[in-house]
């Protein structure tokens, strides 16, 4: 890793760097890059882009992406399997297929991203749905039951590092019982800290051995009734001291409008609260100046979890992709992928 690396992952604004572009992120020196529908042609020109980012920066810095499948996928036909709603997909394997056939699923799309140069995925989700789950989060959860979810989710990290690609835990302490989008609206969860710390967030503990996490963009009453995790110091160190989470937390996107304040302000205070990296999604230069300039540089603490994630990239396991179809074709009784328009 470089010295003097700023404390953010950063978005672009198109399908090739542009000049201003790759002078920015040199001089700001992003830990990582995150890309969307937006930056995606085809394989070609996404192996340019990745190679293009690596390239603004000198050193092999992780790029992202958001590949759930269902309403979350960046990567689609036609050059690209386009996969079932995670939900729906274990609804269609059952509980007794349910990790297995996530397991293969993520195998395939840790092979997609890892061929065009993307080495993290932002899954898997340890949220819990419940009824009042907001339906831009439902169906991308793993269902209802603890135990379930945990399982799918281990299922999907190991299908992914499998594959050579980082798994991120998302959203980080637990997003399943806000009843809002925070991609509009702050969430606010009034259940009890006893609750709360045998459900959500005992999901999150579950699989706090994974190498990096998202942070939800939520108040829990219960801990801290003024601010969401994110900027909570106190949801921060419980997801260390609790939680047990020893990998690199980052942010939700920062541009989310669950967040009070300008998005120097965000990125400030969710460093002070303890996140290791900011995330900022949108590529408008403007806005990343302000973000870099106000998340400043990792710390050493954030450092060595940085380099102790990145350090679990590893060459990707032989993969037989005829044969891990097949089993998945039988535990998903036909249908693999989603043929809807």
């Amino acid at each position: 890793m470089a010295p003097s690396q700023s404390a953010t992952i950063l978005g672009c604004l198109g399908t090739c760097l542009s000049a201003p572009e790759a002078a920015f992120f040199r001089n700001a020196n992003p830990w990582g890059f995150i890309l969307f529908a937006r930056n995606i042609e085809n394989p070609d020109q996404l192996r340019r882009l990745t190679g293009q980012l690596r390239d603004a920066v000198g050193w092999n810095a992780p790029i992202l992406i958001d590949q759930e499948g269902g309403r979350v996928q960046r990567m689609g036909p036609p050059h690209w399997r386009k996969w079932f709603a995670p939900m729906d997909q274990i609804t269609k394997a059952g509980p007794d297929g349910a990790a297995r056939s996530m397991y293969l699923r993520s195998c395939l799309i840790g092979a997609e991203l890892a061929a065009v140069g993307i080495d993290v995925s932002c899954s898997p989700m340890a949220d819990i749905a419940r009824p009042q789950t907001h339906p831009f989060l439902k169906n991308r959860t793993y269902g209802d039951d603890l135990a379930g979810v945990i399982s799918a989710a281990r299922a999907v990290a190991d299908g992914l590092l499998a594959s050579g690609v980082l798994p991120v835990l998302k959203h980080i302490p637990g997003h399943g019982l806000g009843s809002v989008d925070s991609h509009h609206d702050l969430p606010t969860v009034t259940a009890s800290r006893s609750q709360l710390l045998a459900e959500d967030f005992a999901a999150f503990a579950a699989l706090s051995d994974l190498p990096m996490a998202m942070t939800a963009h939520v108040v829990y009453e219960a801990f801290d009734d003024q601010r969401p995790a994110t900027l909570s110091p106190i949801l921060m160190d419980l997801i260390r001291s609790q939680i047990g989470f020893s990998g690199l937390v980052m942010t939700d996107d920062l541009s989310m409008n669950a967040l009070p304040g300008t998005l120097a302000a965000r990125a400030a205070g969710a460093r002070a609260a303890g996140v290791d990296v900011i995330l900022h999604c949108n590529g408008e230069p403007s806005e990343m100046r302000d973000v870099v300039a106000a998340a400043g540089v990792l710390d050493a603490q954030a450092a060595d979890r940085a380099n102790a994630a990145l350090a679990r990239r590893t060459a990707p396991d032989l993969l037989d992709i005829a044969a891990v179809e097949a089993e998945l074709e039988l535990l998903l009784q036909g249908s693999v992928y989603d043929s809807a328009e």
